[in-house]
């Protein structure tokens, strides 16, 4: 953990029964801190601007399917990680996945497997953020949803934060911003400039992330298992292809695609229409499909005959940066510790 002194500030966080710590953001960062202070038998606060937990574990809900299109899935590599897991495991918010992936390049697929299992939020990623809230509140842990914090304010040596530029909430003695660094930027640039300065040089990078919903399933290239799950694609604008429909909860759902584009395409293409994207990721999926295929006319066939996606869409997400110092603690009781900060002894993702 790294700190250093600010300017002007108390030399000492508070300390004792009274302390009440404000977190912004409630991702599984904020989520996994606000249960290590509320388990110290301090008072918590969590706010997130979103309509509710999640972070990059939210999902996508369709009339017909769910799609994730942040965190796909995660690994466990840590063993007070996979306490946890089993854990999540004993209350059916994860299951394993994804366990049939493959490698697919225009030259053909191939297995890919690295020994690592995999897990996926059941029925969604954000069952984990939603199970943790849960089992937060009955530990008396407030959050506020749909609260976008633009501002914090120093008042007699407390905090207060201000939303949406008019309410303020407080005192609070301690706050933990989770939020990616170029948000946690603006919040700390009026009290810590060392701090400002280390949210400044982390990498925050676009990256573009489609969803497809097709209204039968895809043509399966020979020599794979019908039921693959996930497909790391070697090509320009495509990197990753995961099927929704093949995670644990997802079974009656149809096809389901979650298409994640390279970092280097989604850089170059930033300023492209969703729509230019929509194209641009569609044919890729197209291209690394072998015309051999058993359905060789999946992709010309009528939209009426419903074999080509009933719905397909794009955003953009960002992706996280890596910072020199793992986190960040100042003495004036600020800290930033979130998805785009590596942790020492965190689990890693992937």
């Amino acid at each position: 953990m790294a700190a250093s002194n600010m300017s002007g500030a108390a030399n000492a966080s508070p300390e004792g029964a009274s302390s009440h710590t404000a977190i912004i953001g409630a991702g599984l960062a904020g989520l996994a801190c606000a249960k290590v202070v509320a388990d110290a038998g301090q008072q918590v606060t969590l706010f997130d601007k979103g309509r509710g937990p999640g972070g990059r574990m939210s999902s996508k809900h369709r009339p017909e399917a769910v799609l994730d299109l942040g965190a796909q899935a995660f690994s466990v590599r840590d063993d007070a990680f996979n306490e946890e897991v089993a854990r999540w495991q004993a209350a059916g918010c994860v299951g394993q996945w994804p366990e049939r992936i493959y490698r697919a390049s225009p030259t053909g697929w191939q297995p890919h497997h690295d020994g690592q299992v995999r897990y996926a939020g059941l029925p969604r990623m954000s069952a984990i953020t939603r199970h943790l809230a849960a089992t937060l509140e009955a530990s008396d842990v407030t959050l506020h949803t749909a609260t976008p914090i633009t501002a914090l304010i120093r008042k007699n040596a407390e905090w207060w934060l201000e939303s949406n530029n008019t309410e303020l909430h407080g005192p609070y003695t301690r706050v933990v911003i989770t939020a990616p660094p170029p948000q946690a930027a603006i919040l700390v640039q009026p009290w810590d400039t060392q701090l400002f300065e280390l949210c400044q040089r982390l990498v925050q990078r676009g990256c573009w992330a489609g969803w497809a919903v097709f209204a039968k399933p895809l043509p399966t290239p020979i020599g794979i298992e019908k039921d693959w799950q996930m497909a790391r694609v070697d090509h320009p604008a495509l990197r990753l292809v995961c099927r929704n429909q093949t995670k644990p909860g997802r079974e009656n759902q149809p096809e389901s695609l979650s298409l994640l584009a390279n970092l280097e395409w989604s850089e170059t293409h930033l300023e492209a229409t969703p729509e230019a994207i929509t194209q641009s990721l569609l044919d890729a999926l197209k291209a690394f499909t072998p015309r051999h295929s058993n359905c060789p006319n999946y992709w010309i066939a009528a939209p009426t005959a419903g074999v080509i996606p009933s719905r397909i869409k794009t955003t953009r997400f960002p992706s996280k940066g890596l910072p020199t110092e793992p986190t960040a603690l100042r003495c004036a009781a600020i800290a930033c510790a979130a998805g785009g900060w590596k942790m020492p002894g965190c689990p890693a993702t992937g």
